[in-house]
């Protein structure tokens, strides 16, 4: 009885609503079910005390550290703030979200809105073709560099922003988070039949987000690091419409990793076609770069929080196994996704980080070498510490388990 009753709910599936689908999930999964996120630096002995020292020290210098070596946060004003891309010398949305998301789990409300405000002033697009997006780059005197935007900024800042409104509430304005996250949500979704130059965020045929939403090539394929089916889960639960497409596109993007991760080295490219495989585009597309460092990390968080695929135990099992062989403490930072070393770089405190939350999904005991170099690897400065300090950062809140879900519905 019992097994006929488990095969009418599997078939019956397809057919309920989101919320009868949410009521049916297994508990236990993950933090989204049980609440408890691991603490990977308690658990590899250290105490709550050094862990919230370093949290306190990589807060003061990277958001409060010296101008001209430490800090990426740079205040403007009575209200604003950017975060600058040191290297380039110029601010970034995907910077922009990341500083607002790590200031929401820092609970550090007004660093939060200073973020937001100078997005909103500088890089949001009020009107025209690209109204309801965000520019990607911008000088920090807020002058744009590229009407495009990149995707991963947006989504980012959606769901931080849902995180304000359940951890602070919601305010008037620009302020009131939850209608600024489903405007953006919305307008991701907004531009298809609009005869314009520019593209949805996501591919209504794949449900998957695009490298950059402009007609032509450069919306046909997508960036493996781009896909957060954790925070696409949230929004098909929390989002005022279009929730049915969200959770389809958390269920693609979980498949596509299959695809696009190498199955021996478990390495992914910067950028893919749809299908997973590499797709070269500039000078770094096909390879396994900056972008794609944290493929490691979305696929541990996603993991963390849903539980909801052992393959991605699997894959990180597999990617620290192959920078394991290479030797911990030796790996460059750009390949082939066969593993074949591409113009070897620089050794890079961002492929440390985002390496080290692997951690969070694998199994095997070498993950705890990962977790020992993160923690001896000191927080970036100098000319790279925009990339290589934010990766560091979120790093740090997520092996330390203080990278969480606020839930709008608690």
């Amino acid at each position: 009885m019992i097994a006929k009753v488990s095969l009418a709910l599997l078939l019956l599936l397809p057919f309920l609503s989101l919320n009868a689908r949410a009521q049916t999930e297994s508990e236990g999964l993950g933090a989204f079910y049980t609440g408890e996120y691991p603490n990977l630096l308690r658990e590899w002995g250290l105490s709550d005390a050094e862990i919230q020292a370093r949290i306190d020290m990589a807060w003061d210098q990277l958001f409060y550290g010296s101008d001209t070596t430490q800090r990426v946060y740079y205040p403007v004003g009575a209200d604003m703030a950017y975060m600058l891309d040191v290297n380039n010398g110029d601010v970034r949305s995907e910077g922009m979200s990341y500083g607002m998301m790590i200031a929401v789990q820092m609970d550090k409300q007004e660093e939060f809105n200073r973020l937001w405000n100078w997005a909103k002033t500088y890089l949001y697009w009020a009107e025209g073709p690209h109204a309801g997006y965000f520019s990607w780059q911008a000088l920090p005197d807020g002058t744009r560099l590229d009407s495009n935007s990149a995707p991963d900024g947006e989504i980012w800042m959606a769901t931080a922003l849902f995180f304000a409104a359940a951890r602070w509430g919601n305010g008037a304005g620009i302020y009131d988070y939850e209608a600024e996250a489903n405007a953006i949500l919305q307008a991701m979704l907004s531009k298809s039949g609009q005869n314009t130059l520019v593209t949805d965020m996501f591919n209504a045929e794949h449900h998957m987000v695009v490298f950059v939403p402009q007609l032509g090539q450069i919306s046909q394929f997508t960036d493996p690091s781009y896909h957060t089916p954790h925070y696409f889960d949230l929004w098909a639960r929390w989002a005022q419409q279009d929730n049915e497409f969200w959770a389809r596109a958390a269920e693609v993007s979980r498949e596509f990793w299959h695809t696009t991760a190498h199955p021996e080295t478990g390495l992914m490219p910067n950028y893919a076609e749809f299908t997973g495989e590499p797709r070269p585009w500039g000078d770094y597309g096909e390879f396994f770069y900056a972008d794609a460092w944290r493929g490691a990390m979305v696929v541990a968080n996603d993991y963390a929080w849903f539980g909801v695929d052992p393959w991605q135990v699997e894959q990180s099992d597999r990617l620290l196994a192959f920078f394991h062989d290479l030797g911990v403490g030796q790996y460059n930072s750009r390949f082939y996704i066969d593993g074949t070393p591409a113009n070897p770089q620089h050794r890079s405190t961002g492929l440390i980080a985002m390496n080290a939350t692997a951690a969070l999904a694998a199994s095997s005991a070498i993950r705890w070498d990962f977790v020992e170099e993160f923690w001896n690897t000191p927080i970036p400065t100098g000319q790279y510490r925009y990339y290589d300090g934010l990766l560091y950062f979120m790093a740090l809140l997520q092996l330390s388990g203080n990278f969480q879900i606020h839930h709008l519905d608690a």
